[in-house]
């Protein structure tokens, strides 16, 4: 079963426009502490893997990160006013129920234009530990060619705010750690054996970054 929406055009405009809102943001809400941003290639298309354990962290990459990234946000995300917002500063909604076409087509294209995908390998908030990958990021990865970036935020859930218990403490410090970008394939080759073999070493270059970065911040 397939998605049947209008398609999903995001433009490197948009998310660059979405890059300084949360630099705005996460600057005057936390004190963010950002390690090897220089580690993303600086032209090209690239793919950022973002551990994810709170809704912080999305906003967090986008708004330190050194290029505009587009994100692939859940659909149930995309209500209210924040559908509009989401879709112009670049973002790209996804069904993570089914074969999401749309979706597919616009994260390809952003790649394909030489542009920074954004995604949560493990699908949705958990752990952070990169222990359960879902197979989009390895099918983006083999697919396109692009360079994978490990991005590991942490101290989102170390403990809760007290003016807005759902957000970590206001001026907190939260650690961005991005680390060195690998390829898993040739573009263009989809066989499950090749996706199998991309998931293997996605998992292991995204868990060995994320004990890095632990050791690196002591958390």
């Amino acid at each position: 079963m397939t998605v049947s929406r209008a398609p999903v055009a995001p433009t490197e405009r948009g998310a660059e426009v979405g890059r300084r809102i949360g630099v705005g943001l996460m600057y005057g809400l936390f004190r963010p502490r950002v390690l090897g941003a220089w580690r993303v290639p600086a032209a090209g298309p690239a793919i950022i893997a973002v551990n994810h354990t709170h809704n912080v962290d999305g906003p967090m990459v986008m708004g330190v990160a050194p290029r505009p990234v587009h994100f692939l946000i859940k659909k149930e995300a995309f209500i209210g006013p924040l559908d509009p917002f989401l879709r112009r500063i670049g973002q790209i909604e996804v069904d993570r129920d089914t074969t999401d076409r749309t979706a597919i087509t616009s994260a390809l294209d952003v790649l394909k234009n030489g542009g920074v995908l954004g995604i949560f390998p493990e699908g949705s908030r958990g752990e952070g530990d990169f222990a359960a990958l879902r197979a989009g990021l390895a099918y983006f990865a083999v697919r396109s060619g692009a360079p994978v970036v490990p991005v590991a935020v942490l101290g989102s859930t170390e403990r809760r705010g007290r003016l807005i218990q759902g957000l970590p403490p206001l001026r907190g410090r939260l650690d961005v750690v991005f680390g060195d970008p690998f390829t898993v394939g040739e573009g263009g080759r989809r066989t499950r054996a090749a996706l199998d073999a991309a998931t293997v070493r996605l998992r292991d270059g995204l868990t060995a970054h994320l004990e890095k970065a632990r050791r690196l911040t002591g958390r």
